[in-house]
Parts: structure tokens; sequence; C-alpha cells
């Protein structure tokens, strides 16, 4: 579905992702994996066109979208889900749901929502409620949801496990891996809990200081020796 090529940003002279290639077949979840400051976000974010790229080469779905800005990627159905929640605090759950809505021209918008509240039951229960006054958890809940109501067919997912609960972290990622295997929902995920997100995963890569030290199955990954050492905190 994407084909990344010899991706370069930079931050005035700081070489922030150094010619990174990745590739997310469709249907699949890819995880990009490392620690603090190898260039995970910064990767997402010039995918989807929050920050410019150097060089590079984006292909999606056989088209190259390298020049693209980012309403037009968002149009093409490749949505990031930033670190960070970045709910609308003032409005309420229901008119951040909305927005996500909002380049949408189908009929169906109403139907998604209420789907919505099947996946996160506490978004129905504070429908009317500001996002700004949600518990972290339930702000994650929302930004979640409203990337999905964009109707993505790339989804792309910065930190969602970033500061919250176990027992949360668990409900988000099984709904993650529900959309995958029941809707085919393609998802390009960075994670920092690393052993969470290779078990979900299809493929990941491992990025070192902005290029690709290592990749493989998600699988693989986790039975690798220098992975498990570095990001998985043990090695037996």
């Amino acid at each position: 579905m994407m084909l990344v090529e010899n991706l370069t940003v930079h931050y005035g002279g700081i070489k922030a992702v150094n010619g990174i290639s990745i590739s997310v077949p469709a249907g699949k979840i890819v995880t990009l994996i490392g620690a603090n400051g190898a260039g995970k976000s910064t990767t997402l974010n010039a995918i989807s066109k929050v920050i410019p790229m150097k060089s590079g080469t984006i292909l999606y779905c056989g088209e190259d979208v390298t020049r693209l800005g980012y309403r037009q990627m968002v149009e093409k159905g490749l949505v990031l889900i930033p670190e960070g929640r970045h709910v609308f605090p003032d409005m309420t759950v229901m008119e951040n749901l909305k927005i996500g809505a909002y380049l949408r021209r189908d009929s169906q918008v109403r139907a998604d929502i209420d789907h919505m509240h099947e996946l996160f039951p506490r978004l129905a229960e504070r429908s009317n409620q500001l996002a700004g006054t949600l518990s972290g958890g339930e702000q994650q809940m929302l930004a979640v949801a409203r990337g999905l109501m964009t109707k993505p067919r790339l989804l792309m997912m910065d930190e969602p496990s970033l500061g919250l609960a176990p027992l949360i972290v668990k409900n988000i990622f099984s709904i993650i891996t529900g959309l995958n295997r029941e809707e085919g929902l393609t998802v390009l995920l960075i994670e920092q809990n690393a052993h969470a997100a290779l078990k979900i995963a299809d493929y990941g890569y491992v990025l070192e200081t902005g290029t690709v030290g290592l990749e493989g199955s998600g699988a693989e990954l986790l039975k690798n020796t220098q992975v498990r050492e570095m990001y998985l905190g043990k090695t037996n």
C-alpha cells in the first residue's frame, strides 16, 4: 500500500532522518521501534506532511504522493493520530468525532459515530462532555476514534499507549488488532512499548539515529537477541 524510499528530514543542520526506506503492505500492521530520538515520530510526521521532507519518495497505492500536502493525504485515506492526543479541549466528545469526518461527503457519518461508541463505550457515556475534562486514557480513546472517523485506508499511530494504564493500553491494542483483522485496516504504528508493538505487528523496523538498523517480522524481532537486550529489557 505504501512504499517510502530514502526519506531524509533535516532540522536545521541536523539529519533527524537519514535515508529511511520502509514498506507497508495492505492489510498489515507494521511497527517502528527504537530509542527516543531515533527518528520515529519525525518519519511519520514527514510521511503525513506535518513537517517537510528534505528528500525521498513516497508511493501510496501506486501513486507518487511525495509532493502532496497534509489535507490531500487525508483525503486519500492516509491519516496520522499524533503523539500527545491533541483533542479539541473546548469541544465535546461528539463534536470531536464529527470534526474527524469533516472532509467526508458520504451518508455514513452517523453510523460510524455509533460504531465508535461500540468500540469505545466510555465515549458514548461522555458524548456531551468537554474533551479537555476527560482522563488521559479517555482522551487517547477519543483521538483514536476521531482518526477512525476519517475512514482511513492507512492509519498511522504515534505512541498510542504513552502514559496510559496497562488495562487501557491493552484495550486500545485490542481494538487496533480487531480493526486490522475484521475490517482490513492497514496500520503503521510507533510504540515505545516495543514488546506490545512487535506482538501484534506483521513486520517491524528498528530505527537507530535516523536509519533502519534492523527489520523483520514481528515474531523474528521479538526473538532477536539485540532487540531483546536494547528494547525488551530481557534476554531469555
